[in-house]
C-alpha cells in the first residue's frame, strides 16, 4: 500500500544502537513508510538485518525506483543518497553533503517537497549538524519534527543543532519513547506552517534546491537563483560557495553539488587551516634540516664566515618552527573548544 505519510530518520555516531531500539518499539501496523539515513559512508553494515530482527517491520537497503510501501523500513545503502519522490525512492551518487554520502539533508529536503505536512522528520544521536537545515524545511512545510534528547546522546551536536534550526518547534524524546512519539505524530492532525507566506517561500526554495541537488553539476547562474556568491571556497573541491538565500540555519552550496550547514562548513574550514599549517610546518622543518646541513659543511670545511651565517639561519628556522607548531596547536584547541 502506498503510504500517505512518511517518516524520515537521520543518525550518525551512536545512531546504530538508537535505531535498533527505535525499531523494537514500532508497531507492526504502522501506516507510514520509514526512510533511514545512517552515516556509514562506503561501508556496508548489518543495520537492515538488525532492525528487521529487532522489531515487527521489515527493513532492507533501498533500491532505486522501488515503490514506497507503508509498514516498511528503507535504509540508505552505502555511498548513496536516499531521496524520495511521491510514492517512490530514488538513489543518488551526487556529491556528499556535510561531508557525508548518504546524508540526511537530501532525504529531508525531498520529503519536505514531496510530502509536505505528511512528513515526519526525526534526528537522532550524531556529530555536527547534518539534517538540521532540512528538518527546518520539513517544519516550514507543515511537517512534524522529532529530536532525540541531546542529554542522553553519546554525540549530542546533531540533535542540538536540529533543535536550534526549528527554534524549539520539535518534540524532544528519549530513544525509549521515540517510537511512541512517531506514532503520535502520525496520528495527529497536520501542523500549520510556521508562517504561511514564509513557508510558501521556504517550500518553493527547498523544491528548487532539491531540483539542483538532484542534477549534481549546475551552472553558476542557476545557483544565483537560490543563493548569493561568497568569498568562501568549498572545503571539498575548492569551488566558489553560494550562501543559500534566507536559509535558517545558514547553508552553503557549490556548483559541483557539495553542500554544508554551519557546523559542517566550520569543521571543513578548520580542517583546511590545520592541514595548511602542517604543510607549512613540514616545509619549515625541511628548511631547518637544510640549514643544519649547511652549518655542518661550513664547520668541516673551516669556513668561519659561512659558519656564522648558517648558525643564524638555523636559529631563525628554529624560531619559525616553534611559531608554526604553536599555530597548529592553537587551531587544534580552537577546534576542540567549538566542538
Amino acid at each position: 500500500m502506498e503510504p500517505l505519510k512518511i517518516v524520515v530518520i537521520a543518525a550518525s555516531r551512536d545512531g546504530f544502537s538508537a535505531l535498533r531500539t527505535l525499531a523494537g518499539g514500532l508497531p507492526g501496523d504502522l501506516a507510514a513508510a520509514l526512510c533511514v539515513v545512517l552515516h556509514i559512508g562506503r561501508h556496508k553494515s548489518t543495520l537492515p538485518e538488525l532492525m528487521s530482527r529487532g522489531g515487527p517491520l521489515p527493513a532492507a537497503y533501498a533500491t532505486d525506483g522501488e515503490a514506497l510501501q507503508a509498514g516498511r523500513i528503507y535504509v540508505a545503502p552505502p555511498d548513496r543518497h536516499l531521496i524520495v519522490e511521491k510514492g517512490r525512492i530514488r538513489l543518488s551518487d551526487g556529491a556528499p553533503e556535510n561531508f557525508s554520502r548518504p546524508a540526511a539533508d537530501p532525504l529531508f529536503r525531498s520529503a519536505a517537497t514531496a510530502y509536505g505536512s505528511n512528513a515526519v522528520g526525526v534526528v537522532l544521536s550524531g556529530d555536527l549538524d547534518d539534517g538540521s537545515a532540512d528538518l527546518a524545511a520539513i517544519r516550514a512545510c507543515g511537517g512534524a519534527c522529532l529530536v532525540q534528547d541531546p542529554q542522553e546522546c553519546e554525540a549530542s551536536s546533531m540533535p542540538a543543532a536540529a533543535l536550534r534550526a526549528v527554534d524549539g518547534a520539535a518534540t524532544v524524546a528519549g530513544i525509549q519513547a521515540m517510537a511512541a512519539a512517531i506514532v503520535d505524530a502520525l496520528r495527529a492532525r497536520p501542523l500549520a506552517p510556521l508562517v504561511k507566506e514564509g513557508a510558501m517561500k521556504a517550500g518553493s526554495q527547498t523544491e528548487e534546491e532539491a531540483r539542483l541537488a538532484a542534477r549534481g553539476f549546475v551552472s553558476p547562474a542557476e545557483l544565483d537563483n537560490v543563493g548569493e556568491r561568497t568569498a568562501i571556497t568549498c572545503p571539498e573541491c575548492g569551488g566558489t560557495l553560494w550562501q543559500i538565500k534566507n536559509a535558517r540555519p545558514l547553508r552553503y552550496r557549490c556548483h559541483t553539488g557539495h553542500a554544508f550547514s554551519e557546523m559542517s562548513l566550520e569543521e571543513g574550514i578548520v580542517s583546511q587551516v590545520e592541514r595548511a599549517l602542517w604543510i607549512a610546518a613540514r616545509t619549515v622543518r625541511e628548511h631547518l634540516v637544510y640549514a643544519r646541513e649547511r652549518k655542518e659543511w661550513a664547520q668541516r670545511s673551516g669556513d668561519s664566515d659561512g659558519l656564522v651565517i648558517e648558525s643564524a639561519r638555523v636559529a631563525r628556522a628554529q624560531e619559525l618552527e616553534a611559531i608554526m607548531l604553536e599555530a597548529v596547536r592553537a587551531v587544534a584547541r580552537t577546534s576542540g573548544a567549538s566542538a
